[in-house]
């Protein structure tokens, strides 16, 4: 498939919010888009059903493969020269794909471009965030789940901040739209992450690369809540902080580190162990601001 714009969605027995998905992209934009589902093995019908539809195409991941590799697979299906990677259950404002488009088209330096998200309850997900310094990420850590206001947290989340557009250390992989031959250079998702941390692990080295991940809070979208991820909170919290240790133990590599990565070890450990009997801690810290 070609065209200008291609979209991609992980699915995982993703049930009626595909549905919804596909009719309000629709709306999204004037264009013709070709959608590919890259499927990790969903067996409650929906996906087989949506792939009828003429515009969408259905890949087989070959089984529950993650969700950085399943995107890569639908990604590189596609020729178009922008790929938006999304979740299903992501429900689409009127124009909202169009105005990623046009801010694609204003920063050429672009390589990836975040909507503004916000939930069912209206709160705006911080979405658009600073790369994890070491004392903002183990500050967020510590006190995000139970003092979400704490600085840490307000620092790296950039919650402060009036929703404007602009550059930002990382964007959600909840909803992205990805220049090709960015996505191209720096090899797409890493497919060691088998969820979480693959999106912030890609602003960075889309960062690192010399392109900028830009935030355009005009075009909105809505994200439902984690349907795959909410059927086992157990395996998703250690999985969290796997790819926690993944990406920290990558960004502080060398001897001189050692006893960096010893302590961040330890802790994400022990965070991990707490998460797996404190749902509070695995949910980590609430939206602080409301949707215009």
């Amino acid at each position: 498939m070609s065209g200008d714009v291609a979209v991609v969605a992980v699915t995982f027995s993703p049930g009626e919010s595909l549905t919804d998905f596909l009719d309000t992209l629709a709306k999204a934009t004037n264009l013709d888009v070709d959608v590919v589902l890259a499927d990790n093995g969903s067996t409650d019908g929906s996906v087989q059903e949506m792939a009828k539809r003429p515009e969408v195409r259905l890949v087989e991941t070959g089984g529950n493969v993650g969700y950085g590799r399943a995107a890569n697979a639908g990604v590189w299906e596609t020729t178009a020269e922008f790929v938006v990677v999304a979740n299903p259950d992501i429900e689409w404002e009127p124009g909202s794909l169009d105005q990623l488009l046009a801010a694609a088209r204003r920063w050429p330096q672009g390589a990836s471009f975040g909507p503004l998200i916000h939930t069912p309850e209206g709160d705006i997900y911080p979405s658009a965030r600073s790369l994890p310094s070491l004392g903002r990420g183990i500050g967020h850590a510590l006190f995000g789940w139970w003092w979400p206001s704490n600085p840490w947290t307000a620092a790296y989340r950039v919650e402060k901040q009036a929703p404007v557009e602009r550059t930002a250390g990382w964007l959600s992989g909840s909803c992205l739209l990805l220049r090709r031959d960015a996505f191209d250079e720096v090899g797409g998702f890493d497919p060691g992450y088998f969820m979480y941390f693959e999106d912030l692990d890609l602003g960075d080295r889309l960062g690192a690369a010399g392109w900028h991940n830009v935030y355009v809070p005009s075009a909105v979208v809505c994200h439902t809540g984690g349907h795959a991820t909410s059927r086992d909170p157990a395996r998703m919290a250690a999985e969290h902080h796997r790819s926690a240790w993944r990406y920290l133990s990558r960004r502080y590599a060398g001897w001189r580190w050692l006893p960096l990565r010893l302590a961040l070890h330890a802790g994400l450990g022990l965070r991990s162990a707490l998460a797996s009997r404190v749902p509070r801690v695995a949910a980590g810290a609430v939206a602080q601001r409301r949707a215009p």
